[in-house]
């Protein structure tokens, strides 16, 4: 018994540092992805460290659903590839110790990180997920720095464009300026010309001071003007100047936004929430849903309507409307047959738009209840993918765990090889699964778990072939069997033997082979007559096998050689695919059967 614990020890020694490093790996990985997806957004804002650092930590936060699976295949197939490769697997395996009771001490810990991550997913992430959105549009809402390059329009300040022919980097001068200012629209521009200027934001940073040397300013006064019989007459204001101090409006501060609008949101919402949403929506479309179906069965369509039964008091009443009541088909044709030509044409453009605005008006309802289903989906998806994470680990590591103790490859190169392509094939495989249960081509349930329905076979195929100490990445292993199944076994391996227990006799061998002969062309002329899909059902006719081993070993006594290079051609499994070539083999050898009998045999008839 204390053995065992210090085996469980050793495993957890083994494990829990590497698994601590994979997964710090995968984590910054996962973020410089992060990073890239949405490095527009935070380049040339100004940010501080602290709003940069704040918002990398909480995606950091909801990049955990990413990075645990893993880090829990990586670091399973280093410490079983480690322990094969070292021989301490074998030695374990040895001593009388299972591969299921050398992973206890693992199974257990992979419990407790999958109730770590469904509790996570469950109380942590949806906070986190409120914060770094929340973040994330505060930051994209905040307006850049002004980084103005030379001779070319520069046009980030809200309602300016400017342009400078060339700057000083030390002092900031700006020289040969042309400001546009479009803040009263474009028929009021207003235009600055300048020698030289610079800028700087007022103490509270919500505006922008642009102090001017030696220019001139064009302004329209379209305001001003009331208009005259001139159309081409338009006031305007020039002014010259030598020193000139101009405000913009520019909010250089960072503002945070309220989280109460994206808590509310699915990603912010816990099991509970996430439920109750669900209820309220499912309600709300339902009410919707009736309250059309009750308006299409109560409005008459083109004014004319039918009689309808309802049920008051436990007795069916015949209900009639204020409306053309419909008791037998209207006759269509009686409309063409009006006084003129214009009266019908009449009637059918007003029948034609008033069909078109109710086919708009019921597409736009449609619209609605798309919208509210979609949204549906989309909280029933963040509800399921609460469990996902926890499934995924404990998958995860029963693959991991035999394939390394199969394979017996330790270290970082083979391990991280195999892992990522599993991870990608999992990727793949739960992004499309998402994407259909979004779009409701498939139920919800079923499109989130599509991806743990596909490894969890593979994880179990695994675990077996590595307790078994099954091969299962010997490739002659794989080849024999496709062999097999296809009909081209080993080949036969006979040689000419030096005692022979009894001869043979052409008498008895001829009939035998020519019962297979006309048994292998009957093979072969259905195999020829049947369409391809067929062929794959075709079954090879009982007692061929059986015939075709009697034959070989009774014709495996011959001392002709070449008699017995024709046996070896024979196949161990025959079937429709070989049906030809047992046909030739077979001929050959009743051939040279033939042969042997005329050899052996008198002028007079009577062998020798």
């Amino acid at each position: 018994m204390v053995i065992m614990k210090r085996l469980y020890s050793y495993m957890l020694q083994r494990f829990l540092p590497l698994f601590m490093m994979t997964f710090f790996i995968c984590l910054f990985i996962v973020l410089m992805q992060f990073l890239w997806r949405f490095v527009d957004d935070l380049v040339g804002k100004g940010l501080s460290v602290g709003i940069i650092a704040e918002l990398f930590f909480y995606a950091a936060l909801t990049m955990v659903p990413t990075a645990l699976p893993l880090a829990v295949l990586l670091a399973s197939l280093m410490v079983f590839g480690n322990l094969g490769e070292k021989f301490e697997l074998t030695a374990m395996k040895a001593s009388g110790i299972s591969l299921f009771r050398i992973m206890r001490p693992l199974i257990v810990l992979m419990m407790f990180i999958a109730a770590g991550a469904f509790f996570f997913q469950n109380n942590v992430l949806p906070v986190a997920q409120t914060k770094m959105w929340t973040l994330m549009f505060s930051v994209r809402q905040k307006s850049p720095e002004v980084e103005i390059p030379e001779r070319s329009f520069y046009d980030q300040i809200p309602n300016m464009n400017l342009y400078v022919g060339h700057k000083n980097a030390e002092t900031g001068m700006l020289y040969d300026m042309i400001i546009y200012d479009l803040s009263k629209g474009m028929d009021n521009t207003r235009v600055i010309l300048a020698d030289s200027g610079l800028f700087n934001f007022t103490e509270d940073k919500t505006r922008l001071y642009l102090q001017l040397y030696n220019g001139e300013m064009f302004e329209n006064m379209r305001d001003n003007f009331m208009g005259s019989g001139n159309s081409g007459y338009m006031p305007f204001r020039r002014e010259h100047f030598t020193e000139k101090g101009v405000y913009f409006p520019f909010d250089a501060n960072f503002n945070r936004m309220d989280e109460s609008g994206m808590r509310s949101q699915y990603i912010g919402q816990n099991i509970s929430q996430l439920r109750a949403s669900i209820d309220s929506i499912g309600r709300e479309v339902d009410s919707i849903g009736n309250r059309y179906a009750a308006e299409l069965l109560n409005v008459p369509i083109m004014g004319v309507s039918r009689e309808r039964t309802v049920m008051e008091g436990g007795e069916a009443k015949r209900v009639r409307r204020a409306d053309v009541i419909l008791r037998e088909p209207l006759d269509i044709d009686s409309i063409f047959r009006s006084p003129s030509a214009s009266m019908s044409k009449s009637y059918v453009s007003q029948a034609l738009a008033k069909a078109k605005r109710q086919k708009q008006e019921y597409s736009y309802r449609s619209l609605v209840l798309t919208e509210q289903a979609k949204l549906m989906r989309r909280h029933d998806i963040e509800m399921q993918k609460k469990f996902t994470l926890s499934f995924a680990c404990i998958i995860f590591f029963f693959i991991g765990a035999p394939l390394g103790a199969i394979i017996k490859k330790g270290g970082l190169g083979t391990p991280l090889i195999i892992s990522v392509l599993l991870f990608i094939v999992y990727f793949i495989i739960d992004n499309t699964g998402y994407k259909m249960a979004r779009d409701g081509k498939v139920a919800v349930w079923e499109g989130i778990w599509l991806s743990t329905a596909v490894l969890m076979p593979l994880g179990v195929f695994f675990t077996y072939k590595a307790v078994g100490d099954s091969a299962v990445f010997n490739m002659d292993a794989y080849r024999n069997f496709f062999r097999r199944l296809t009909g081209k076994g080993n080949e036969r391996t006979l040689t000419l033997k030096e005692v022979r227990m009894e001869e043979v006799e052409p008498s008895v061998a001829i009939p035998m082979l020519e019962g297979i002969l006309s048994v292998c062309r009957a093979m072969e002329k259905r195999y020829s007559d049947t369409g391809f899909l067929k062929r794959l059902f075709l079954r090879t006719p009982a007692g061929l096998r059986d015939d075709l081993n009697r034959v070989v070993d009774y014709l495996s006594n011959s001392p002709d050689i070449y008699t017995i290079n024709l046996l070896n051609q024979y196949p161990f499994n025959p079937g429709y695919r070989r049906a030809r070539d047992m046909v030739r083999t077979t001929e050959a050898l009743l051939s040279r059967l033939g042969a042997d009998a005329a050899t052996n045999t008198t002028p007079n008839g009577q062998e020798d």
